[in-house]
């Protein structure tokens, strides 16, 4: 499971030119899901999120998760392009990026948890649509996960 975490001043999703989620202050998560990811990489990387400090506290250092951030929001979107492989030649494959059948409730269980945890609403896009992502990227601030890493941060 790979995420893109971005720290933004705002973000939205629209889907056929309607507004579909927005949320102001906050984070915006782009998911990629493969087969052999598990309830454990949920876990972990939920765990991980919501106590990732890249939010600036009163003296201006990013010393704050989203969790201590009044009004802040989470917006989660699924992007299989993030399982790409580019290893051979230049169109990438996207033979490690899970089925709908397997991905779709790994995505609902990621954002499910990602709620208990946080204890904010967590918007969502729309699993498979084309979607018009919009965001201000504030820092900017971006940080990529990889639960088959499993980095210590």
């Amino acid at each position: 499971m790979r995420l893109v975490i971005q720290r933004v001043k705002e973000a939205s999703v629209s889907i056929g030119g309607t507004l579909h989620s927005t949320i102001g202050q906050g984070l915006m998560i782009l998911i990629g899901i493969c087969d052999e990811d598990t309830d454990e990489d949920i876990e972990y990387l939920c765990q991980k999120v919501v106590k990732l400090r890249i939010f600036d506290d009163s003296e201006g250092v990013m010393n704050l998760p989203v969790t201590e951030v009044q009004g802040s929001g989470i917006l989660v979107v699924s992007q299989f392009t993030l399982m790409a492989s580019t290893k051979k030649g230049n169109r990438p494959s996207y033979i490690h990026a899970s089925k709908p059948d397997f991905a779709v409730p790994m995505y609902e269980k990621f954002v499910s948890r990602l709620r208990e945890l946080s204890g904010k609403e967590v918007q969502t896009g729309v699993f498979g649509a084309n979607m018009q992502v919009a965001l201000v990227n504030d820092g900017p601030v971006t940080i990529i996960m990889d639960s088959q890493l499993r980095e210590r941060f």
